[in-house]
């Protein structure tokens, strides 16, 4: 695991932690690894879940099924993220959505229920390791709770200024920022038609409100950012 303790630092559930510990952990847990292919599924909706995974390479999408049998993109996750955690700490720990592997990637899994209990020794970094859980649960929460604003405003451009506001928040409020999101992707996440949006996008371009190249953004004027939302 040597290989992948510079992924592992950047990793939220192993803040505070120090590289020895790590690895004690890793092996007291234990942790194991798979490597996946391209467009193979980690995680299938209605899979019982005992594990948390971490991406040490590559990149997952979580996506949710509808009753109509239409996918609807829920987030993309990239290397030193996990997935897994909110599923293991339910009562059925039944998937409601997929893991589907972007890219060949490794993942490493930890089993829950060795990593929310400690051990004989009670060693300090182990309940760390546990705190940061609590954390990356709460903070995972609040993430929904945007997604589910996002999906409740109506119009377009309220729909995209409410995102691009979102991710100019978690780039420390930089005007100028990367989203993770292709258009299709962007679409898919907001759940509306990519025509439409790129439309949209383009005439909020011409109004100067933001500027854009690929995915890289720019808003120009704020003040009229925020009114599209009010």
């Amino acid at each position: 695991m040597n290989e992948h303790l510079s992924v592992l630092r950047t990793c939220p559930l192993f803040q505070k932690i120090k590289d020895e510990e790590i690895r004690h952990l890793l092996s007291c847990l234990p942790a194991a690894t798979k490597k996946y292919r391209e467009n193979e599924y980690v995680i299938l909706a209605g899979d019982l879940v005992n594990d948390i995974g971490i991406i040490l390479s590559g990149s997952v999408e979580i996506r949710k099924d509808s009753l109509t049998g239409a996918s609807h993109l829920l987030s993309i996750l990239h290397k030193g993220e996990l997935f897994g955690e909110g599923i293991v700490s339910t009562a059925d720990r039944i998937s409601k959505v997929s893991v589907a592997v972007r890219e060949p990637s490794v993942i490493l899994f930890l089993p829950y229920e060795t990593t929310i209990q400690t051990c004989s020794k009670v060693c300090s970094f182990h309940l760390q390791l546990i705190q940061n859980l609590m954390m990356i649960l709460s903070e995972k929460n609040a993430s929904l709770t945007q997604k589910i604003e996002l999906l409740f405003r109506k119009g377009m451009r309220e729909k995209l200024a409410a995102y691009l506001l979102m991710e100019q928040e978690h780039n420390n409020k930089s005007t100028t920022f990367q989203i993770p999101l292709n258009r299709n992707e962007l679409a898919d996440y907001l759940n509306v038609s990519r025509t439409s949006m790129c439309r949209e996008l383009s005439r909020m371009k011409d109004e100067s409100i933001i500027d854009y190249y690929k995915n890289t953004f720019r808003i120009l004027s704020p003040d009229k950012m925020l009114e599209a939302i009010q």
